[in-house]
């Protein structure tokens, strides 16, 4: 049984900026899987006031690293085993995301093809843009 103050095996996503652990939770699409979750809105932290955290029964393959990366490049990934942090992960904005996104520009080929994928490249890191692969719409947090 998952309880929120310990987590035998599985992930904490920590130093989720306050309010977006829905988010995540949702893009990862963690409410579609059967391991049990327990989320934690508005903690206090330190390093940054208020945070949120997601604590996952299971394995990292459950979480899509890129979407992390995308949606806060300042996450923490702790990989818990047998009840302590055996690894602590840092996620990066990618360079490509697929089917994070998606373009809305009517003139784009996404649109009129619907079976592609909506591929996105990282155009600037300072500025967090993204632009379409196929028709270089911009795409801005």
């Amino acid at each position: 049984m998952l309880n929120i103050s310990g987590l035998t095996e599985g992930i904490v996503l920590d130093h989720i900026q306050a309010g977006k652990s829905m988010d995540i939770y949702y893009k990862l699409g963690l409410e579609q899987l059967e391991c049990q979750t327990a989320i934690i809105k508005n903690a206090k932290s330190s390093k940054m006031g208020k945070k949120d955290i997601i604590k996952i029964d299971g394995g990292l393959d459950l979480v899509n690293l890129d979407i992390l990366g995308y949606i806060d490049h300042n996450i923490t990934i702790n990989i818990i085993k047998d009840g302590h942090i055996v690894e602590k992960k840092r996620v990066k904005m990618p360079k490509k995301i697929t089917n994070v996104i998606y373009c809305k520009n009517p003139r784009c080929i996404t649109s009129i093809e619907q079976e592609l994928p909506h591929i996105f490249y990282l155009a600037d890191e300072k500025k967090e843009t993204y632009r379409c692969q196929y028709c270089e719409e911009k795409y801005s947090k």
